[in-house]
């Protein structure tokens, strides 16, 4: 195993389908990595991905009731001081990080026997990964090389990237909720090494139409982020044929549009979800490959 994915599901995601959605994107990246090895440079000497799936009840109505009772739900569970899953998770996490082997020992770009850890979330799973990070940080832990952003010592918990396919959140999300994901003037380390990549999709129901009238505005899902505690940058969903180049992921925030490919299909577009969860296809594999080679 070169990569460790912990992937959490959203709205409307039975447990066994998480573990189908899980598997399907894993397969996809392992295709892609097979049949254009020269596309990702960092993962010549083999990508062998596994994934720890957190499975949690999502299910409602699909309505503006079934909505906010999942949003209840997922704020309940993710809320500090009143909920388990953010210290559940960061147990996980930690145990994960520190069992690992290190990548970075010896320092060379990469160790055979090391292993990377992503995380991937969709929806209401991004908020609980982001919690999860959050207070999975602790006093000491592994090195990472490969992004720009330098090893904080006292910063053990370590990812080497987060990606969230379209996160049921408010835009300002990162500026009220989760600012301890990243550096700042009082807080010089933060647990998220690599970075934090967020799809959106204009053609998203779910945060679009269902978040407009649950919380008042649009979420991160259908608009991107809107304020955040770092710089972000804006950048496109690529075609499997197109290299990401390492200025458009090396950042701490980046916004990636999807419309262009997360549509779904015209019964989608006109399901309650829309395009919420059409984001399990090879572009998607192609974004996770890249984020994975640049980590090396």
């Amino acid at each position: 195993m070169t990569d460790l994915y912990v992937y959490v599901h959203g709205w409307q995601t039975a447990p066994p389908a998480a573990v189908r959605r899980a598997s399907a994107l894993l397969g996809l990246a392992r295709e892609l990595h097979a049949a254009r090895p020269g596309s990702y440079p960092g993962l010549e000497k083999g990508y062998r991905p596994w994934a720890v799936v957190v499975r949690w009840p999502s299910s409602s109505l699909p309505s503006l009731g079934g909505y906010r009772r999942i949003r209840d739900r997922a704020h309940a569970m993710s809320a500090p001081g009143r909920g388990h899953a953010p210290h559940v998770l960061a147990h996980l996490l930690g145990y994960l990080d520190a069992a690992r082997p290190d990548p970075a020992s010896p320092a060379v770009l990469a160790n055979r026997n090391g292993q990377y850890l992503h995380l991937v979330g969709h929806s209401f799973g991004g908020r609980f990964l982001c919690e999860a990070v959050q207070w999975a940080a602790s006093p000491s832990g592994p090195r990472v090389l490969g992004w720009s952003s330098p090893r904080v010592p006292g910063r053990p918990f370590t990812a080497d990237s987060m990606l969230v396919f379209q996160m049921a959140a408010p835009r300002d999300a990162f500026d009220r909720l989760f600012p301890s994901l990243f550096p700042s003037a009082d807080r010089a380390g933060a647990p998220l090494r690599g970075p934090l990549v967020l799809t959106h999709s204009r053609w998203d129901r779910a945060t679009g139409f269902w978040h407009l009238r649950a919380e008042g505005t649009a979420g991160i899902g259908h608009s991107g982020v809107g304020v955040a505690p770092v710089p972000q940058f804006h950048a496109r969903l690529l075609d499997v044929d197109q290299r990401y180049p390492a200025v458009a992921l090396d950042h701490r925030l980046v916004n990636v549009d999807a419309s262009r490919l997360f549509r779904g299909g015209a019964r989608t577009r006109m399901a309650p979800a829309g395009a919420h969860s059409d984001f399990a296809r090879p572009e998607s594999a192609h974004l996770m490959l890249s984020l994975a080679a640049m980590s090396r």
